[in-house]
C-alpha cells in the first residue's frame, strides 16, 4: 500500500514542479494555488521551494555557483585539498545509504518545514513554509482521526520516507551521471548545462508514468515551461533528443558510486578511479 501511495506522492511532485515553472496550466493564479495544494501531499512548501528551484535552473552545472539546489559535488582538486576529516564527511555525504536513506527523508520530513536558510529568510519565504506546514498539520489531524497512530506510522510514514528515497534518486540521476557537464562560470552555459548536464532517463512505460516523464530531462532544462505531458512529442519529433545524455535503469545503478568531478577526463568518476589518476 505505502509503495504505491509513495508513486502517486512521486508524480504529484512533478505537477507541482510543473506548476513553479508555469507550465502545468496558462493560468499563473491555477498554477500558484494548485502547486500550493500539492505542497501539503509532497512536504514542499511551494512557494520556498520554487524560489530554491529556479536557482537550480539558473546555475545547474557551474562549478563557481554550486550549492543551491543541487547533490553537493567536489572537484578531484577540490576533495585532496581537504582535510583528512573533510574528505570523511564528504564520503559519508556521498555514500547511497546516507544520502538516500537518511539525507533524502530528512529534507523531506524535517529540513522542509523551514526556508533554506532560516536566519536569513524572507517573510514570503517564512509564510510558504509555516503555511504548508499548518496545512500539513490539519492533514496529519484528519488522518489520526479516521485512522490513529496506525495510519500515520504505518501507512502515511512509510508512503513519505519511500516517495523522498525514490524522487531523490530521481533528481541524482538527472545530473549525476558520468558523461554529465561541470563549467567554470566563464565558460557556463545555461544551453549547454541543459543539453550535456542533464540526463534523459529511460523508463518503462509505468515508471515513466509514474515520474510523469520528468526522466526526460534535459529537455525540461532547455525549456522548462513545456509541460510534462508535451515531452513525449518532442521526444517524438526531435530524434537527436533521445541520443543525447541517454541512461537506462541499469546504467543509473552505476551512477551511485560516482562522487567526483575528473576536470582534466570531464567526467565523473568513483572515489576509487580518482586514486588512480595522477595529482
Amino acid at each position: 500500500m505505502s509503495l504505491i501511495n509513495a508513486a502517486f506522492v512521486i508524480r504529484l511532485f512533478v505537477i507541482q514542479h510543473d506548476c513553479g515553472h508555469g507550465a502545468f496550466f496558462e493560468s499563473r493564479f491555477w498554477n500558484g494555488w494548485c502547486g500550493r495544494l500539492l505542497g501539503v501531499l509532497t512536504l514542499t512548501p511551494f512557494d520556498m521551494w520554487k524560489q530554491n528551484h529556479a536557482l537550480h535552473h539558473a546555475t545547474t552545472g557551474n562549478l563557481d555557483h554550486r550549492g543551491t539546489g543541487d547533490i553537493p559535488t567536489l572537484t578531484i582538486a577540490e576533495y585532496r585539498a581537504r582535510s583528512l576529516a573533510a574528505r570523511a564527511g564528504y564520503r559519508l555525504l556521498r555514500s547511497p545509504l546516507i544520502l538516500f536513506g537518511v539525507i533524502a527523508p530528512f529534507n523531506f520530513l524535517i529540513w522542509n518545514r523551514v526556508p533554506p536558510n532560516p536566519l536569513n529568510a524572507r517573510r514570503g519565504e517564512w509564510k510558504s513554509a509555516l503555511g504548508t506546514d499548518a496545512a500539513i498539520l490539519a492533514l496529519l489531524g484528519s488522518l489520526y482521526l479516521l485512522g490513529g497512530i496506525p495510519v500515520l506510522v504505518f501507512v502515511y510514514l512509510p508512503m513519505m520516507v519511500l516517495a523522498s528515497i525514490a524522487g531523490t534518486w530521481l533528481f541524482y540521476v538527472q545530473h549525476q551521471f558520468e558523461e554529465t557537464s561541470w563549467e567554470q562560470d566563464r565558460e557556463w552555459t545555461v544551453q549547454d548545462a541543459a543539453f550535456h548536464g542533464s540526463s534523459y532517463y529511460v523508463l518503462p512505460p509505468v515508471l515513466t508514468w509514474i515520474t510523469a516523464n520528468i526522466g526526460a530531462h534535459h529537455i525540461h532544462h532547455l525549456a522548462s515551461r513545456i509541460p510534462f505531458y508535451r515531452l513525449p512529442e518532442v521526444l517524438r519529433d526531435h530524434g537527436e533528443f533521445r541520443e543525447v545524455g541517454r541512461i537506462t535503469i541499469r546504467e543509473s545503478l552505476g551512477c551511485a558510486r560516482l562522487a567526483l568531478w575528473d576536470e582534466t577526463g570531464r567526467r565523473l568518476v568513483s572515489f576509487r578511479e580518482a586514486r588512480k589518476l595522477p595529482a
